[in-house]
């Protein structure tokens, strides 16, 4: 493996000669030249990049913003963000860069087994996201691989009759439509042995993993990336005891407390924020950019021989709800609910009914704490359509005591229930906690899109 620290002070280096926003950002936090920045050794004293930030590079210097090292003229592909959580942010990529990712996604997805000759369809789409740039990791393993786009059923569902894949990539909750779907058309899925999924939360947690391998009898594996950073960095191999790194001699990777910013010790079951600095990025490198991913890591060797760092993304640290005082991740209230279905689809909308003194804006930002007396969340009723007597009580219940015990006495009000339908599955970033007419402050989940409201609501 290349020598990291060299490769980071080149990186470094060229910040400084072709970043107007880092040389400019570096200077004002005291470091002078690429010298003075130091080694990774040193990488704790450097400031964080934030996402704001670079929307507001690129609005300040259209098209790629000042923190670009490149012309534009010397871009080979250019992806952009959701902008669910704000402003699209443009994204550019040399030949270099494209080939990067090329080796990072075939390391990625070859983690669960996936193997030559293997045929493999997909749901996404090409652009303008970052998630086209994974479907070039099937060909580098030299899968067969069936590209169907985004949100198709019936033409996903004739592709796995006709063709027979034996593995599915895709957003879980699509995933569990696609089950669904199959289930009441009486569509055979024999042949898939494996869903890769990613995109959104899901995939990771124990009760939605169950229930996803339950209506698919295939095991399911986890990946997971950042635009900004790279379209795949992490895959779970066939232990499933986390996602491996796949991206070591170019990408170093931090682990840090979100709320102090200072740096935690990678060892098993540490938690925090993940944190990334680009070591080998020509288009627009980005130096400790912080993804607002809470992840659990584990640095031991792994049951299946790899030793590389692994992780579990927990929740993202600007979904999380500060409820009397207490950190909520959206995910865990998910995971409780999951545990009646088929009562309920396993759904949740979380709607804060009113705004305190903490959160003053209308939608809070990333950088605004959301403190919410009273969050009820609003879980969808399965197929009955009506809630079983004493459903909301029971879920109370039952969620009380699993958060008390597990989530340090997270314990609030659950309230309702909605019909069958409102909530639905989405292949596009949407929101798990949204402001309606009574309640003018909310979390916004910039990568929580696995469940959305119907058209006519009022999102």
């Amino acid at each position: 493996m290349p020598d990291t620290d060299s490769l980071y002070r080149r990186q470094i280096a060229a910040l400084y000669e072709h970043s107007v926003f880092y040389r400019d950002k570096l200077r004002a936090a005291g470091f002078a030249s690429a010298a003075a920045a130091g080694g990774l050794a040193d990488i704790g004293s450097l400031p964080f990049t934030e996402k704001d930030e670079l929307r507001a590079s690129q609005a300040a210097h259209p098209p790629l913003g000042a923190h670009a090292a490149i012309d534009i003229s010397q871009a080979a592909r250019i992806y952009s963000t959701s902008g669910t959580s704000g402003t699209p942010l443009y994204i550019p990529l040399t030949r270099a860069d494209v080939e990067q990712w090329r080796e990072i996604g075939r390391r990625t997805y070859s983690r669960n087994g996936l193997t030559a000759g293997q045929r493999v369809v997909t749901t996404y789409g090409a652009g303008p996201f970052v998630a086209g740039a994974s479907l070039a990791a099937f060909e580098a393993i030299g899968c067969v691989h069936i590209p169907v786009g985004v949100g198709n059923t019936e033409r996903l569902l004739t592709a796995i009759q006709k063709l027979a894949p034996q593995a599915l990539a895709c957003t879980p909750s699509y995933a569990l439509h696609i089950a669904e779907v199959a289930a009441a058309k009486g569509v055979s899925l024999a042949s898939i042995q494996r869903i890769i999924v990613g995109g959104e939360p899901g995939g990771g947690e124990e009760g939605f993993r169950r229930k996803l391998e339950d209506a698919w009898d295939a095991k399911v594996y986890e990946i997971m990336g950042i635009g900004d950073i790279a379209a795949s960095l992490w895959g779970e191999c066939a232990a499933q005891a986390g996602m491996h790194f796949s991206a070591e001699e170019w990408i170093h990777v931090e682990l840090i407390d979100p709320e102090t910013g200072a740096q935690k010790q990678m060892s098993d079951g540490a938690t925090g924020e993940l944190v990334y600095t680009h070591l080998a990025r020509e288009a627009a490198p980005l130096l400790r950019f912080r993804s607002r991913d809470h992840a659990q890591v584990w640095v031991s060797k792994c049951q299946c021989g790899k030793t590389s760092l692994r992780a579990r993304c927990i929740g993202r640290t600007d979904d999380m709800l500060i409820v009397r005082g207490v950190n909520v991740f959206p995910s865990a209230v998910r995971e409780v609910v999951a545990r009646f279905q088929p009562k309920v689809t396993g759904a949740i909308l979380i709607r804060p009914r009113r705004k305190t003194q903490s959160c003053t804006s209308k939608i809070c930002t990333k950088s605004t704490r959301r403190r919410f007396p009273r969050w009820p969340p609003r879980p969808s009723l399965g197929a009955e359509r009506k809630a079983p007597e004493r459903l909301p009580t029971r879920l109370t219940q039952s969620r009380r005591s699993k958060l008390r015990a597990s989530l340090a006495r997270r314990a609030t009000t659950l309230r309702g229930t909605t019909r069958l339908g409102v909530l639905k599955p989405n292949s596009l970033p949407t929101r798990m906690a949204v402001m309606t007419s009574d309640s003018p402050a909310t979390g916004i989940s910039p990568f929580t899109k696995t469940w959305t409201l119907a058209p006519a609501s009022p999102v």
